[in-house]
């Protein structure tokens, strides 16, 4: 007992620190592109976190196994390199028991990423494309920015110098409209010192409400122009929609990929079920690894590691895409892939059993 609490403990927390190491860097990542588009106007600045936060059950499900992996190979060749392993052989604790308490914690880490793939991550997907398809459909002055040019929707751009404190009024609007009168396109030009947005709780419409300005309006090509002075004005934004549905295997259910025949829908699937598996496929790979040499460092075998998982994801999402694409048997699926590394992990166990005996 006392064995297994230390071994789990040192591969749990190089799994953790690596763990976070990649997710701030791959967060760091989608919450610059993320923030670039909100500076752009494409959705309000209010709803990043929550996009963020729905996004990390995806990013959980590749980091773990990963993690877990290097977890494994920089804890145990850590062990190797303080001859404690060596020392744990002598006291009578074969490989096959060395393995097995590696494969322990193994299972935990399996549990929270089928807990991601086959349930968080679809459930995150669904809400961020409602939440962005939401957000696309509005048009609202949560969108905009202060002393940029941005389109507001039905040919709209508007403009706004800044807003005030709490957020809800605007000072010195800039509104330009394009409109159809006959075969010209008829420019609007709405200028006003202020404005705030305005919904209707009856019918859930929102009105972009104008004071204290004036509207032009100009016809390429024709002389004559419009002027119209006002102490009010109302543009009229749209209406609150509902919640959309998505028909996307992505965002589906894993009961609902499961019950589907669609060669797309049993890819994916497959691809959720296998990411556990491949938890546990990786561990075994990774006790024969990390067995390094003290004179090679505990990094010796690090490089080639991480070639190998990377050659195992690029092999599965290619199956993937060829079951999605209907080349490849729904039948035979990706299961050859995990098999294939399956029979590399235990040929890579047996060879290191055999060298430790000799």
């Amino acid at each position: 007992m006392i064995l297994f609490r230390y071994l789990t403990r040192e591969v749990l927390l190089t799994m953790s620190a690596v763990a976070g190491i990649l997710l701030l860097i791959i967060m760091g990542s989608r919450f610059i592109r993320y923030f670039s588009s909100a500076a752009e106007g494409d959705f309000p600045i209010t709803i990043l976190g929550n996009l963020m936060l729905l996004h990390l059950p995806g990013f959980m499900e590749l980091i773990l196994p990963l993690a877990f992996f290097l977890g494994i190979l920089l804890a145990y060749g850590q062990l190797y390199m303080n001859s404690e392993i060596t020392v744990m052989v002598a006291c009578g604790v074969s490989p096959t028991r060395l393995l097995k308490v590696t494969l322990l914690p193994a299972m935990l880490v399996a549990a929270l990423v089928g807990l991601c793939s086959l349930w968080l991550t679809p459930l995150g997907t669904l809400n961020t494309e409602t939440m962005l398809e939401e957000q696309r459909s509005r048009l609202d002055v949560s969108v905009l920015a202060p002393g940029r040019f941005q389109e507001f929707g039905q040919g709209r751009t508007a403009y706004i110098s800044e807003f005030s404190d709490d957020g809800k009024k605007m000072e010195n609007v800039f509104v330009h409209e394009l409109g159809d009168r006959g075969e010209n396109v008829h420019n609007y030009v709405t200028r006003a010192a202020s404005g705030y947005q305005e919904i209707r709780s009856d019918t859930g419409s929102r009105f972009l409400v104008l004071q204290d300005g004036e509207r032009y309006g100009v016809t390429p090509g024709r002389l004559e122009a419009e002027r119209l002075t006002f102490e009010r004005y109302t543009l009229r934004l749209g209406a609150t929609r509902e919640r959309q549905s998505f028909d996307s295997f992505e965002v589906a259910s894993t009961a609902a990929l499961f019950a589907n025949p669609d060669p797309r829908a049993q890819a994916q699937w497959q691809w959720r079920a296998g990411l556990p598996l491949m938890v546990f496929i990786l561990a075994l790979m990774a006790q024969p690894l990390s067995k390094v040499n003290p004179r090679q460092g505990r990094f010796g075998k690090l490089l080639p590691a991480v070639f190998l998982y990377v050659a195992y994801l690029s092999l599965l999402l290619a199956a993937v895409d060829t079951i999605g694409s209907g080349a490849w048997p729904v039948a035979v699926g990706v299961w050859p892939v995990h098999g294939l590394f399956l029979g590399l992990g235990l040929l890579l166990l047996w060879h290191s059993q055999r060298k430790g005996m000799r």
